[in-house]
């Protein structure tokens, strides 16, 4: 088979002999449909954006999923049904996000408003969705010229979605993924059929979101042989909640995740809010983010604190790791050759005190200059039963301060044992100077976050 087949504006598509890495987006701009543009290459502005039907686990019919194109390398739209901003005005009369748009003056050059508005009709489109429009839902498009105040204005202005051909399409059931082989892509079904294909090429590489590889194609013109695609394997989707633990499949998109783990502490949805934007949180998955082994990755610090534990297939068999111990060096795990992440498991009950903290130059969207997790069980006295100091951006790789854990254990939770963490975070924490931060700084910000979670317990 060397073809690709999906639906683009409800019409058919075939492909013949596709290249690989070619961006859905350059692919859709040949095709005429030029509302969708590079604004960044790298997923952070949302001038790309486009939306994908897929399931919707509440409801078990489908939803408008916005995703960055430009992220999304041409074989993975096959099978799927991809919208653009050209369909939901498809006889030349605006939809109700058009207009709210324009009627709020929320539109000056017009480059990025093709990405708000599909934002804005995806959000309109929510299944369930009650009362105004999230201006949230768009924190993944940025504007340079309008200001955000008329964006605000339009999402706050739209309703329910009107009666439409899309609302009836959402009724139905998102089609379903098969399996893909075309020369330098695949896409098995089941985690046998992955293994075998990764034991069976050793320039094999895997791929779920593209989130991270397409950036790195994009932007640093990386080429992989063979790309292997985890999309459609359904046990890395899924996500189960018991007593003793959670368990979350690793090809599991971020934002499904929130939805589906519907009883999440606090600390958890606040995470989840600041993991880059709705569009990458809509393709990026824990296994891509682990995987990649990235010291200043969101994921690590908060499962690192949570004492997460890493699940791999492999042609030996299956394992499960401590996530303390799968990081073995810069961009390195404990991932062996043709081995496969399949789940992330957090054990139950979750630590009493548990906060997250990122130190970025903005708030949303932006990449860590320090993350930092930490947990405290304490006992009736206030003593620490057990304790967890996990960081980001602070040594070569993510990693847990077992010497300040061990040290605090047993003792009363108070300003010298926060000053006895700090002392030990001095000796141990070897943060690097970059254009985000000094190691100095990052040393004085990780030490002062101890503090700030002190007096949050406090409080």
């Amino acid at each position: 088979m060397g073809h690709i087949e999906f639906l683009l504006n409800d019409q058919p598509v075939r492909v013949d002999h596709p290249p690989i890495q070619i961006t859905l987006l350059d692919f859709i701009r040949s095709r005429g449909l030029t509302g969708a543009k590079e604004g960044c290459a790298e997923g952070e502005c949302g001038a790309c954006a486009v939306a994908i039907r897929e399931a919707d686990e509440k409801t078990g019919r489908s939803a408008l999923r916005v995703v960055n194109s430009c992220l999304m390398f041409l074989p993975m739209a096959a099978g799927r049904e991809i919208v653009t901003v050209e369909a939901l005005a498809p006889d030349g009369e605006l939809c109700e996000a058009q207009r709210a748009m324009a009627s709020a003056g929320g539109s000056q050059c017009g480059y990025c408003t093709p990405g708000f508005v599909v934002s804005l009709f995806a959000e309109q489109h929510l299944p369930g969705r009650e009362g105004p429009c999230d201006p949230m839902a768009l924190a993944g498009n940025l504007c340079r010229c309008t200001g955000y105040r008329p964006i605000r204005d339009a999402a706050l202005a739209l309703g329910p979605a009107p009666a439409s051909e899309f609302v009836d399409r959402l009724l139905q059931s998102a089609p379903e993924l098969d399996a893909l082989a075309i020369p330098g892509f695949s896409r098995p079904v089941t985690v046998d059929a992955c293994l075998a294909l990764l034991n069976g090429d050793p320039q094999a590489v895997l791929v779920s979101g593209a989130t991270d590889m397409g950036v790195e194609s994009n932007l640093r013109h990386r080429r992989w042989p063979h790309l292997v695609s985890v999309e459609a394997i359904d046990e890395l989707r899924a996500f189960s909640d018991s007593p003793d633990r959670v368990l979350i499949g690793a090809g599991l998109p971020l934002n499904e995740i929130g939805r589906r783990w519907t009883d999440a502490p606090d600390v958890f949805r606040e995470w989840l809010a600041l993991f880059a934007s709705p569009l990458i949180r809509n393709r990026a998955t824990l296994g891509g983010n682990l995987a990649t082994a990235s010291p200043i990755g969101d994921a690590a610090p908060m499962l690192l604190a949570l004492d997460a534990s890493v699940h791999l297939a492999g042609k030996a068999g299956r394992r499960v790791v401590p996530l303390a111990a799968f990081f073995s060096g810069y961009r390195k795990t404990a991932m062996g050759p043709g081995e496969l992440m399949t789940a992330v498991e957090i054990p139950k009950p979750l630590a009493q005190f548990v906060r997250f903290y990122k130190i970025a130059k903005r708030r949303l969207d932006d990449i860590s200059t320090v993350a930092a997790a930490m947990a405290l069980d304490l006992d009736s006295a206030d003593r620490v039963r057990r304790a967890r100091f996990a960081f980001g951006g602070v040594a070569a790789t993510p990693l847990r301060v077992t010497e300040a854990e061990a040290a605090v254990v047993g003792q009363p939770w108070n300003d010298a044992t926060v000053e006895r963490v700090q002392r030990i975070l001095d000796r141990v924490l070897q943060p690097m100077s970059d254009h985000r931060g000094s190691k100095a700084y990052r040393l004085e910000v990780s030490k002062s976050l101890v503090e700030k979670y002190h007096w949050e317990l406090r409080a």
